[in-house]
C-alpha cells in the first residue's frame, strides 16, 4: 500500500491518438525529447525530459524555468487515446516517478494501455526548479505542524518561529521565484506540457493537493480538459487555511478504527478498550511534551499518528511506535523523505502564495482555543500560527475561483473517513462543481481511493471513467466491502 506523502512528516502528500470521434487528437507533433530519467527516478519503461516555461505568464518570453516530465507510454497503440497527467499531491511532493507508482500498484491495463501516463515535478520542486527557504536542519526537524498550542502564549511564542521563516523565504536566492509559484502556473504549466506532447485535451488524475491543482486546470482550460479524476478532495479553497484546520478533524474521525484495533491486539500494551488506547494517545503526547523520547516530542508524537492512519496497512507500525515510545524501546525504521528542505520551501511558496491567511496573532489564538476543545488530539496544532501569516504581500493574482461553468467531465473519488482530506472538503467542492462533477464516496477509511483502495465498486466506477467516459448517473455511495 502506498504511504503518501503527509503534510505533517515531509516537512508534515506521457504517441498520437486514434483518430476516433470524441478523442484527443494531437494538434502539433510531439516535441518533446525522451531519454533516460534520473537514477533516483530510473524504473523500467519510464521516459524522462525537460521542458521550458515562463516563470511569469505575464511575461510569455522572460525568464524561463524547467519542469521535469516523465512518461509511461502505451504499449497499445491501437487503443491509446491520449495522455492522462498525474500528480500524487503535496504541495511540495515530486511527481517524476509516480506513473511508475501507479502501474506497480495495480492502475488497471486497461487504463494503462488508453493512455501515455504522464508525470511531472511541479514548478518549484525536485528535478524542476527548484525554490529554497534556506531552512536550517533544526527547522528542517520541526517539520510542518506548528508546536502544539495549550494558550494563548503558546501562538504568541510560534510566531516569531513563524516569521523568521517567512523572512527567510522573502530574502533566499529564489525570492524572486514565489509570487510565481502557485498553483495557477502549476496549472498553466500542465497545459504547457500538453501542448508540447502534441494533445488537444489532457485527462488528469490528481490526488489530495493534487485534486485541487486539477480543479484549477479544468477551470482555467475547460475545452482542453478531457477525463477528469479528483481523488481525495480539498475543498474549493485548495490547501487555505481552513484546509490545514481541517486535519485535526479528519484525525478525529478515523482514529477510533486504531483505538479498535489496538484494542483487539492486547500485546501491544496500549490498552484492552478503545477508551484505554485514547486515553494512552494524550497520556503519550503530555509526557513526550515534557520530556521527548529518542528525539521524538509532543509534536511529532502528534504527527506520526496523523501521518500513520493514511492507510489502514501502517496500523501495526504505529502501534509499535507507540509502544516503542512508552517504555523507550528502539523505534521502527522510519527514515525521513528525500530532500526535506526543498519540500518544506516548496510548500509554503504554495500554500503561503495561493490565498491570503490570517495575519493577526490573535485571529490564530482564537482558532487554536476552538480547535484544541473540538478536535483536541491535533487542534491546538493545526489551527496555530505558521508562517503564511508573515508572508510578503506581493501576489501577482487572486485565487482561482472553482464553480460551475465548464463541461460536466469531472469525478471525484472520496473515502468516507480520511485524515488528509476529510469527507466534508470533498463534499464543499463537489458543491462548487455543481452540474460539472459527479462524486463516487467508498466506505472506508486512509487517504487515497484510486487504485490504491480495496473498494472494488469505487475503483470500478473511475476505471470506467478513464476508459470509456462514463460516469455514474448520480453521486454513487459505495458500501463497505469484506475485508477491507
Amino acid at each position: 500500500m502506498r504511504r503518501t506523502l503527509s503534510l505533517a512528516l515531509a516537512a508534515t502528500a506521457v504517441v498520437t491518438a486514434a483518430a476516433i470521434p470524441g478523442v484527443s487528437v494531437a494538434e502539433t507533433p510531439d516535441t518533446v525529447r525522451w531519454g533516460p530519467c534520473p537514477e533516483e527516478a530510473a524504473s523500467p519503461r519510464l521516459e524522462c525530459s525537460t521542458l521550458e516555461v515562463p516563470l511569469d505568464y505575464r511575461d510569455p518570453d522572460g525568464r524561463q524555468i524547467e519542469i521535469a516530465i516523465s512518461r509511461l507510454a502505451s504499449e497499445k497503440p491501437s487503443q491509446r487515446r491520449g495522455v492522462l497527467l498525474t500528480n500524487p499531491g503535496g504541495p511540495g511532493a515530486g511527481g517524476l516517478t509516480y506513473p511508475a507508482l501507479l502501474a506497480a500498484y495495480g492502475l488497471p491495463q486497461e487504463v494503462l494501455d488508453s493512455y501515455d501516463v504522464i508525470g511531472f515535478d511541479p514548478r518549484g520542486v525536485g528535478r524542476s526548479t527548484q525554490v529554497t527557504c534556506d531552512l536550517t536542519p533544526e527547522q528542517q526537524a520541526r517539520r510542518n505542524f506548528p508546536p502544539y498550542a495549550h494558550t494563548a502564549a503558546d501562538v504568541a511564542r510560534e510566531a516569531g518561529n513563524a516569521r523568521t521563516i517567512a523572512k527567510q523565504c522573502a530574502t533566499s536566492r529564489t525570492a524572486s521565484m514565489l509570487p510565481h509559484t502557485t498553483t495557477a502556473n502549476t496549472a498553466r504549466d500542465m497545459d504547457r506540457i500538453r501542448a508540447a506532447l502534441g494533445e488537444r485535451k489532457l485527462s488528469y488524475l490528481g490526488s489530495s493537493y493534487g485534486t485541487y491543482l486539477g480543479a484549477v486546470y479544468t477551470t482555467k482550460f475547460p475545452k482542453r480538459s478531457d477525463r477528469i479524476v479528483l481523488d481525495s478532495n480539498l475543498g474549493p479553497g485548495g490547501y487555505d487555511v481552513t484546509a490545514m484546520r481541517m486535519f485535526a478533524r479528519g484525525l478525529e474521525e478515523v482514529f477510533p478504527q486504531f483505538a479498535a484495533f489496538a484494542a483487539a491486539h492486547p500485546e501491544y500494551g496500549l490498552g484492552t478498550t478503545p477508551q484505554q488506547v485514547t486515553a494512552k494517545f494524550f497520556e503519550l503526547a503530555k509526557r513526550l511534551e515534557a520530556k521527548p523520547v529518542q528525539g521524538i516530542d509532543g509534536t511529532l508524537f502528534r504527527g506520526i499518528t496523523f501521518d500513520s492512519l493514511y492507510s489502514d496497512a501502517l496500523m501495526p507500525t504505529l502501534a509499535k511506535t507507540w509502544q516503542a515510545l512508552d517504555t523507550d524501546r528502539p523505534l521502527p525504521p522510519n527514515p525521513p523523505p528525500a530532500n526535506v528542505e526543498n519540500l518544506m520551501s516548496s510548500r509554503f511558496a504554495v500554500i503561503c502564495g495561493d490565498t491570503r491567511w490570517p495575519g493577526k496573532v490573535r485571529d490564530y489564538q482564537r482558532n487554536a482555543a476552538v480547535d484544541r476543545l473540538k478536535y483536541p488530539m491535533l487542534g491546538g496544532s493545526t489551527a496555530s500560527i505558521g508562517p503564511c501569516a508573515f508572508w510578503p504581500d506581493k501576489r501577482v493574482e487572486p485565487p482561482v475561483h472553482i464553480g460551475d461553468r465548464g463541461p460536466s467531465n469531472v469525478l471525484m473519488a472520496q473515502n468516507e473517513r480520511d485524515p488528509g482530506t476529510p469527507l466534508a472538503g470533498a463534499q464543499e467542492l463537489r458543491r462548487a462543481f455543481g452540474k460539472r462533477a459527479t462524486m463516487v464516496t467508498a466506505d472506508q477509511s486512509g487517504h487515497g481511493v484510486y487504485p490504491f483502495g480495496r473498494n472494488t465498486c469505487a475503483n470500478d466506477a473511475v476505471t470506467a471513467f478513464l476508459t470509456t467516459g462514463q460516469r455514474p448517473a448520480e453521486d454513487l455511495a459505495c458500501a463497505a466491502e469484506p475485508n477491507e
